[in-house]
């Protein structure tokens, strides 16, 4: 037991580990009754697993240890988004979420995600005081896995957005849109939604595939060829790609150009409170892109940034009225819903403002950017032997002959220049991984700003 304090370890967003390694059985109970100490005895949990390698087996494990421990537990009976547990949590008012997930990571990794009686993710204290447990207990698994009440958890998230968006609004019309579930738990939730319209949806990648094809489910440019190809060749209005558990989504507009899940924020700020007549606040993360500031002013409403990790913007729609926020990875929250991501609504809603708008995707992507600026956003990770920080005063007071008029360094360092154009540094808190992202209004000086970063960190790793 001893062992597992030192082996389990809360990241941004869960504790994730390699499958027979540090990611076993014996350590997923531990956990669980750490959860269990943590809760304590006759509160009530909600559990859901993906599509990954035993995640059902590791699911089912952690259910047998919490009803152990007198705790009453509902159990997903097939795999789910994450956004579908953390929505079973908040309705059924819970007092705990657990998802079974290591989200956009290999195959070879599993995860543990917690979360709130809200449906948020769980806050750093809160996964602290669950590590400061580790140790302390036993693992109590006496109940035998037949008690445990499994519960389709699926039904009530469907129906909600089926009420969520405007069906009556999209039923006539006859987009076609093509989505890529990379062999996630997304599956195919958007037919059930959109059942009874007459969208054209088609799907790719969407049966269980426990090695994602040999490629991870992160809805990235570089994973999403053949979603862009198909969408460009099949003339397809909208491409949606969604993550191992559904909480991210990337999209392809008509000719297969690729849509940055930053600009997607952008567009469903513009949606909520332009189609929808929705209010709130827009909430971007640190290395958020400049658009998002323009759209914030321009609809007149306020524009908060928090570091990185959706945890933050969970906490801000919790205690502020917030209509959107999201992060570069591409999860997307939205108002009077969970207050966490969730691709698939997110997908739907781009859907709906195809609608609205009476316009396929590549015609509001262009309208957008005329009227908010065209920014090219880039980033690049450096693996490294040691862990370099670059120091503030270090770094250089122009780059690229642009003057640097702001840093900040609340999460990371980041220098904003006149321009608009950006660059910042962050290191990753878990690995030897320095991660630089930058922005510009041409591609070819985003680029140029990842090679002087690349350059500052060679600097720095020379002279430590």
């Amino acid at each position: 037991m001893g062992n597992a304090a030192s082996q389990i370890k809360f990241g941004t967003d869960g504790w994730r580990a390699v499958i027979a390694d540090t990611y076993t059985l014996e350590n997923v109970k531990i956990l669980a009754q750490a959860v269990a100490d943590f809760l304590g005895s006759g509160k009530a949990v909600a559990i859901g697993y993906d599509t990954r390698f035993m995640s059902d087996k590791f699911a089912k494990a952690a259910a047998v240890v919490l009803k152990s421990n007198n705790l009453d537990v509902v159990l997903s009976d097939r795999p789910v988004p994450t956004p579908a547990l953390s929505f079973a949590v908040k309705s059924r008012k819970l007092d705990l979420g657990i998802m079974i997930t290591a989200s956009h990571n290999p195959a070879e990794y599993n995860g543990f995600k917690i979360k709130n009686a809200a449906g948020g993710g769980a806050s750093q204290e809160l996964t602290r005081e669950v590590e400061d447990l580790l140790t302390i207990s036993p693992v109590k698994d006496s109940v035998p896995s037949e008690a445990i009440k499994l519960v389709d958890l699926t039904a009530d998230y469907v129906k909600f957005i089926r009420n969520y968006i405007e069906l009556k609004k999209i039923k006539p019309k006859k987009f076609k849109v093509l989505v890529d579930a990379m062999y996630g738990s997304g599956d195919s939730f958007i037919a059930q939604v959109l059942k009874g319209t007459n969208i054209r949806l088609e799907f790719m990648r969407n049966t269980i595939n426990p090695s994602f094809g040999g490629c991870r489910p992160e809805p990235i440019e570089e994973n999403l060829t053949e979603l862009k190809k198909r969408v460009k060749d099949e003339k397809f209005d909208l491409g949606i790609a969604l993550d191992g558990d559904a909480d991210r989504i990337a999209a392809v507009a008509p000719g297969g150009v690729f849509i940055h899940p930053q600009k997607i924020l952008g567009l469903l700020a513009l949606h909520l409170n332009q189609d929808r007549k929705m209010s709130g606040g827009l909430v971007k993360t640190i290395c958020g892109s400049m658009m998002m500031d323009n759209i914030a002013k321009f609809l007149g409403i306020k524009l908060y940034e928090t570091p990185v990790g959706f945890k933050y913007i969970s906490n801000l729609m919790e205690t502020q009225d917030i209509v959107a926020g999201g992060e570069e990875a591409g999860g997307m929250g939205v108002k009077n819903y969970i207050p966490e991501r969730d691709g698939t609504m997110a997908g739907l809603l781009l859907i709906e403002m195809m609608v609205c708008r009476n316009k396929n995707m590549l015609k509001i992507l262009n309208e957008t950017e005329e009227q908010f600026g065209k920014y090219y956003y880039v980033r690049q990770d450096f693996h490294l032997d040691r862990r370099i920080e670059p120091k503030k005063e270090d770094l250089p007071r122009e780059l690229l002959g642009k003057k640097v008029v702001e840093i900040k360094d609340y999460d990371g360092i980041k220098l904003i220049c006149e321009d608009e154009s950006w660059l910042m540094f962050r290191g990753s808190g878990t690995e030897p991984i320095m991660r630089t992202y930058a922005e510009a209004k041409s591609l070819a000086q985003a680029k140029k700003l990842l090679i002087l970063a690349k350059e500052i960190i060679l600097k720095d790793a020379l002279q430590s």
